[in-house]
């Protein structure tokens, strides 16, 4: 997949069979949006273009409304989106500039004139535009003018889209990682940089490592311990040209913990993962962490010597989820 992080990167294709969108999570009914535009592109002969937008268009528009949450982080919608076979992905900044362009400017200057959309994907409830005033109408009626023909996903499919981005947040926020990794088609991942805590865990015996997530309008699941899959990852790969995601440095499995640590007087949230039979230092690298199952929520115990004994129940049944 090649990756573009401006417009003016991109340099129009003969035949791009495109679509657009925020594709949060990359679940299933992003999928299947994703399966029609592959086909379609082997139909004629073009090539798949995604656009996307960086930062999200509500940060922009509403940046008084602090509620968005997103289910993946940048770095982790373009892992994902490569996995899937598009060929170009466009993460175009999005400013109100962008946004206040009139429909049929949009349609001429970036899907015809930047892309050289020969077909365009997309749903029935798609807008764009100033003041998102542009719908499928405009994109049927400049068709012909512009020589690109439409594909318009059925309304089932659109509706899908909307119901597992839902069902998804739902899921996470009461830590239902089976019914969000049942939505998604893939674990919910969670991406972030190891910083220094406070040791506390390697004082009980439970070292971890402590993770400052990356992207700070991301949704983090409910407080509790849940078992997991840590990726040692290099972001560096994902920038403009071919991305080819480096293999992982290390997969570990653990037990993942999202809480205040009240037995110890916490007050701020704290992200950390206990990795089985793992004594590297990794300060300073980046783990993508894959939530496989919930394990407990989390509680306060009377004493250090209880959460203790407690933590190593958890361990036994997360390795007893792990075959270990």
């Amino acid at each position: 997949m090649k990756i573009y992080r401006n417009l003016e990167d991109f340099i129009p294709l003969d035949n791009a069979v495109v679509t657009i969108g925020t594709f949060d999570g990359v679940h299933v009914g992003h999928q299947k949006i994703l399966s029609t535009l592959k086909e379609c592109a082997k139909e004629i002969g073009g090539e798949t273009v995604l656009l996307t937008f960086f930062p999200h268009p509500r940060m922009i528009l509403h940046p008084e409304d602090d509620s968005l949450r997103l289910i993946s982080d940048i770095e982790e919608k373009v892992q994902l989106l490569a996995d899937a076979g598009i060929d170009h992905l466009i993460i175009t900044p999005f400013t109100r500039d962008f946004s206040n362009q009139s429909p049929e400017a949009y349609i001429r200057d970036v899907l015809v004139g930047k892309i050289g959309t020969k077909k365009i994907v997309i749903g029935y409830d798609h807008r764009f535009g100033k003041d998102r005033s542009g719908s499928l109408k405009d994109l049927l009626d400049h068709a012909e003018i512009y020589g690109y023909s439409v594909e318009q996903i059925p309304e089932q499919d659109i509706n899908d889209v909307a119901v597992s981005s839902t069902k998804i947040r739902e899921a996470l926020i009461k830590g239902d990682i089976t019914t969000a990794n049942s939505y998604l088609g893939h674990p919910f991942q969670l991406t972030g940089k190891v910083v220094r805590g406070n040791q506390l865990g390697r004082q009980i015996g439970y070292p971890t490592a402590n993770l400052q997530v990356l992207e700070s309008h991301k949704l983090i699941p409910a407080y509790g311990i849940y078992a997991v899959e840590a990726a040692i990852v290099d972001l560096a790969s994902i920038d403009t040209g071919v991305y080819r995601p480096n293999p992982p440095e290390q997969v570990v499995k653990g037990m993942g913990y999202i809480g205040t640590r009240p037995t110890v007087d916490g007050v701020s949230r704290s992200i950390e993962v206990h990795l089985f039979d793992f004594h590297s230092d990794i300060y300073g690298k980046t783990l993508c962490i894959d939530f496989l199952h919930f394990i407990r929520h989390d509680q306060w115990f009377e004493s250090m010597q209880e959460m203790t004994d407690q933590m190593a129940i958890d361990e036994r049944k997360i390795r007893e989820l792990f075959g270990m």
